[in-house]
C-alpha cells in the first residue's frame, strides 16, 4: 500500500511542480541556449530499479567536450568544463529540475537513492548488499542530505540500505524538507577531483 501511496504522491506532485514551473523551465532554456553551444538537456544513461537501465534528464551544465560516462566529482579540473550558467544551475540544484519528467515516467521517484551511473560498478554492487538497487531511485535520497559527494562509497551504500529498510511516509518527508534546506545551503557539492584540480 504505501509503495501504491508513495507512486500517487510522486505522480500528482512531480506534475503540479513541473506545471507550476513551466515558465521557469522555458526561461532556464533559453538562458542555457545563449550561454554556450549545445542541447538544453543533457541525458545520461544511469541505473534504476532492479538494475534496469534508463536515461536521466537534465539541464546541460557542462561544455558539449566534457566527458559524458563519468561523475563530475571525480573529473580532473571539472571547473573547465562547467559552463557560466551551469555554475549556478549546479550550486542551487536547478539542473536536477527535468528528473521531474523522469518521475512522471515512472523511472524514477521523489525519494530514493540517487540512480548510479551504468559504469559505477563499486557503487551498484554495494548497493546490491542492502538491497538498495531493488526500489526507484530517487531526485533526492537519505545520503544525500548526509552529505552528497563527500561520502565514501561503502558508507553512501549503507545508508542508502537503511532508507530501503526504513522507508515510510514520515521519512520521505522529513528527506524532502531537509533536501530543501541542504540545497539552500548547498551542502555537501563538491566539483572535480579535489587533489587533481590543486596540482
Amino acid at each position: 500500500m504505501f509503495l501504491l501511496i508513495k507512486r500517487i504522491v510522486d505522480f500528482t506532485l512531480s506534475f503540479l511542480i513541473l506545471a507550476g514551473l513551466s515558465v521557469a523551465f522555458i526561461i532556464l532554456s533559453l538562458i542555457i541556449k545563449l550561454d554556450s553551444k549545445g542541447p538544453v538537456f543533457f541525458k545520461q544513461k544511469r541505473i534504476g530499479k532492479g538494475k534496469k537501465e534508463f536515461h536521466i534528464l537534465k539541464f546541460r551544465t557542462m561544455k558539449i567536450d566534457a566527458p559524458k560516462e563519468m561523475p563530475t566529482h571525480l573529473l580532473d579540473k571539472a571547473e573547465f568544463y562547467i559552463t557560466p550558467v551551469g555554475k549556478i544551475l549546479r550550486k542551487t540544484s536547478l539542473d536536477e529540475l527535468p528528473q521531474l519528467i523522469n518521475i512522471l515516467k515512472g523511472d524514477m521517484s521523489l525519494i530514493g537513492p540517487r540512480p548510479a551511473l551504468w559504469n559505477q560498478y563499486d557503487l551498484i554492487e554495494e548497493r546490491d548488499k542492502y538491497k538498495a538497487n531493488d526500489v526507484l531511485p530517487g531526485l533526492t535520497g537519505l545520503a544525500q542530505i548526509s552529505g552528497r559527494d563527500e561520502l565514501p562509497i561503502e558508507v553512501k551504500a549503507k545508508i542508502d540500505g537503511e532508507y530501503v529498510q526504513k522507508q515510510n511516509p514520515k521519512l520521505d518527508s522529513e528527506i524532502f524538507l531537509k533536501t530543501v534546506f541542504s540545497v539552500l545551503k548547498s551542502d555537501g557539492v563538491r566539483e572535480g577531483n579535489r587533489e587533481a584540480n590543486f596540482k
